[in-house]
């Protein structure tokens, strides 16, 4: 076994294949729409009423994801990982925070019980973890056990999501429900997407830093600040939902 792992010891880099200009240019519009995102949501939740939980969490989602995307921009948030190939752990930072608040937020919308989300949120923490340790392992071996292993988190994730969230919205009303199924599916089809990117980027090297840094930061958008604004969108069902819940308390 200890032969096994010699034999995978990377030899120091003399260059490093780093992100071009197309891929500072997608992380450069990333970030604006996401700090602009950040200011529109924040600006909501101090002003709204019941809904303000709801603004509360985009605000978060989008602001950590925009601080992670300045951090890459400046060249901060990463390393250089086997193959010489320039890793932004900064993407995992982000991702360890904003993905618990996007579940925390499609809960929300549900009406989820607690527990549910927990085990959703744990699911989560499990798919992100194991692949940031995917992306940083040495061993071919090692790598593709964490891969294996994310992928068995992210299907408990998107297990709940289409059932037990799914189930819980359908008690809270047609129009919850709707609203819910559209975000929660929107949501379901991006996350599918980061494992297919993974592979071909932090698995197989196949894809530049650049396309992946582009790949990444299309779906980012689409399932914080497009998700966001589509359940925020449906400001009056939310609010109206809540007030009718309390008045049969």
């Amino acid at each position: 076994m200890f032969q096994i792992l010699a034999d995978d010891t990377p030899i120091a880099c003399t260059t490093i294949e780093e992100v071009g200009s197309t891929g500072v240019g997608a992380l450069t519009v990333g970030f604006v729409i996401l700090i602009v995102s950040t200011i529109v949501f924040l600006s909501k939740a101090n002003v709204s009423g019941e809904q303000r939980k709801y603004y509360t969490c985009t605000t978060y989602i989008c602001g950590f994801a925009a601080m992670a995307y300045f951090a890459m921009l400046s060249g901060q948030g990463w390393t250089a990982v086997a193959g010489c190939r320039q890793f932004f752990y900064a993407r995992y930072a982000d991702y360890i925070v904003t993905t618990p608040l996007v579940i925390l937020l499609l809960g929300l919308v549900a009406g989820a019980d607690a527990a549910t989300i927990a085990n959703t949120v744990g699911a989560d923490i499990v798919w992100v973890l194991c692949s940031y340790m995917g992306a940083v392992s040495v061993v071919t071996t090692v790598k593709w056990f964490w891969f294996l292993v994310s992928l068995i988190g992210l299907a408990g994730v998107i297990v709940n999501l289409a059932r037990s969230f799914k189930e819980a919205s359908n008690q809270r009303g047609a129009e919850i429900a709707e609203l819910y199924g559209k975000a929660a599916w929107l949501i379901i089809l991006t996350w599918f997407c980061y494992p297919i990117v993974w592979l071909f980027s932090e698995g197989f090297a196949s894809f530049s830093v650049s396309f992946e840094v582009c790949a990444y930061c299309i779906i980012d958008v689409v399932s914080k600040v497009v998700v966001s604004f589509m359940i925020m969108s449906a400001h009056d069902i939310l609010g109206d939902t809540v007030s009718v819940s309390k008045e049969f308390v």
